[in-house]
């Protein structure tokens, strides 16, 4: 590839180098090959159901131990809130007060999402705000037309110059709404989530992954709530942000794979993705991670059922990697009996989905050993799964990678060959989904931190097709945080109850009722 010197120059300030985006390039060239289904995870097939019993033992495994462990919630929360208003921001480009009604543009669009939005409309968080906004701009706000009214309701909450909640971090918008008209938003939420399971005796600690533009955004809004969520929940909170590096931009191609420039001859580079915070996730230092997405989130309500199952995924986690420590003390000393051998590898088939070499009976005892403590020595995932409800996204399964070895992975429904019959069955076969629900150990038996990205398969990357000044392109996201960037990671997937799944993904999704208080 013949790049120039400004390229060259352009490259290293982002802080790549020129072989990293050659790399990427011969992605693009080379394609992204399918993952390779070998069959869906299901109950004590990959995915552990637990007794009442079993849940029990491992919150008390989890309150044991709090206290003299670091945990830290992580969160990416650099989304906007545009694709949640989505059909609102079209019928605006749509819809003409002087040709018809609204109930006749709902009914000529067939827009149910239209029709519940404003069905609900005075049960949404922000009703409030954009009422008293709309009385304030329109002194005769309340004797308009009813189309009239609506249509100004929706462009006070949109329009860029008025309170542009599409251009609002997910994360900063108008959730749920307390006693009082008391507004709480999902940021605001996950504070008083974490404070239920992850608060020991020090502070409460919680990381976002945010757009560097809206920094000072979360800061007004940790000032305004800060006393109020220590006051209600005892605890101190120590939150820190950071940002998605540029050095995980990722080159953007033409269609036939030459780099793409900008009207100005520049190299065009593009964000790639979730897949960019594993760096972020590896600068992180603590025990116990957990991480959940921005928008999932429930009112206070519903808070106790979700911080439970919290402390279960905790006090798998810790149970196994306990375990695990032992182990790799052993065969770090050497001189294992053969039983002792089995014992290991048991423990890595049955508690930590790992499949075995078919071969492992005939290597030599030396190498045996160092087979087990490279199987053994890896981040641990324990990720929570609710069943299928037909969400869209990904799912748990069982895969085989180009060395033929089978793992357990969430995969992406993009991810998978839909030409396949065979593929293609494996996906609908599965039981249950992946809500982004993770518990995670980041360090190694010695208490050191593993470093994050030797763990990632590069080949999970995405090639998504995009258009800039009109023109066609092909663009790289990495392989995604709970996809191919922890792909060579150990892995248990748990069942876990649906109330533990809120996602936030339209508008609408306010309405339902975890998200709504009732007095």
């Amino acid at each position: 590839m013949n790049f120039s010197k400004e390229d060259i120059n352009h490259i290293e300030r982002k802080g790549l180098t020129v072989k990293q985006v050659e790399q990427q390039i011969k992605l693009f060239e080379d394609g992204i090959p399918y993952a390779n289904l070998v069959s869906e995870a299901t109950i004590d097939q990959g995915i552990l159901r637990l007794s009442k019993a079993q849940i029990e033992d491992f919150i008390s495994s989890f309150e044991a131990k709090k206290d003299s462990v670091c945990i830290l919630k992580f969160v990416p929360a650099s989304g906007a809130a545009t694709r949640m208003f989505k059909f609102l921001f079209q019928f605006l480009d749509e819809y003409d007060l002087n040709k018809e009604s609204i109930n006749s543009y709902i009914n000529r669009h067939k827009s149910k999402d239209l029709s519940l939005f404003f069905i609900g409309l005075d049960k949404f968080p922000f009703y409030h705000i954009v009422q008293e906004r709309l009385q304030q701009a329109y002194p005769d706000f309340d004797a308009l037309s009813i189309n009239e009214q609506r249509l100004k309701f929706i462009q006070m909450m949109l329009d860029a110059d008025k309170l542009d909640y599409g251009n609002f971090p997910k994360g900063l918008l108008p959730f749920h709404t307390y006693k009082n008209q008391e507004i709480s938003t999902a940021f605001g939420e996950h504070l008083y989530e974490s404070a239920l399971y992850s608060s020991n005796e020090d502070a409460t600690k919680l990381h976002f992954t945010i757009s560097e533009k809206h920094n000072h955004k979360f800061d007004e809004e940790f000032k305004r709530i800060e006393k109020k969520v220590e006051e209600k929940t005892g605890s101190k909170f120590d939150i820190s942000f950071s940002y998605q590096k540029e050095s995980t931009d990722t080159i953007a191609v033409t269609p036939k794979n030459k780099p793409f420039r900008n009207d100005d001859g520049t190299l065009l580079f593009r964000p790639s993705g979730h897949g960019a915070l594993i760096e972020n996730l590896n600068d992180l230092d603590a025990d116990i991670i957990f991480i959940k997405n921005i928008d999932n989130v429930v009112t206070y309500k519903y808070k106790a059922d979700v911080a439970k199952y919290k402390k279960v995924l905790a006090g798998i986690l810790i149970k196994v990697q306990e375990q695990a420590f032992i182990y790799l003390n052993r065969l770090d000393k050497g001189n294992l009996s053969e039983n002792e051998l089995i014992e290991i590898a048991e423990f890595l088939v049955n508690r930590m989905n790992v499949r075995i070499s078919s071969e492992f009976e005939k290597y030599s005892l030396k190498y045996q050993i160092e087979y087990l403590a490279e199987k053994l020595n890896r981040p641990i995932r324990v990720c929570g799964m609710v069943k299928n409800e037909g969400e869209p996204g990904g799912g748990p399964f069982w895969i085989k990678d180009e060395s033929g070895n089978t793992s357990l992975q969430i995969v992406e429904s993009a991810q998978i060959n839909k030409k396949s019959k065979q593929q293609k069955d494996i996906l609908k076969g599965a039981t249950h989904f992946n809500p982004v629900d993770l518990v995670c150990g980041i360090k190694n038996y010695k208490g050191e931190k593993f470093d994050l990205k030797k763990f990632i398969d590069a080949k999970a990357a995405f090639i998504t097709m995009k258009t800039k000044t009109g023109k066609d392109l092909k663009a790289l996201e990495l392989p995604g945080l709970w996809n191919g960037s922890m792909a060579n990671w150990n892995t248990i997937f748990v069942e876990v109850p649906l109330i533990t799944f809120n996602p936030v993904k339209t508008v609408n999704d306010l309405l339902k009722a975890p998200h709504q208080i009732k007095y």
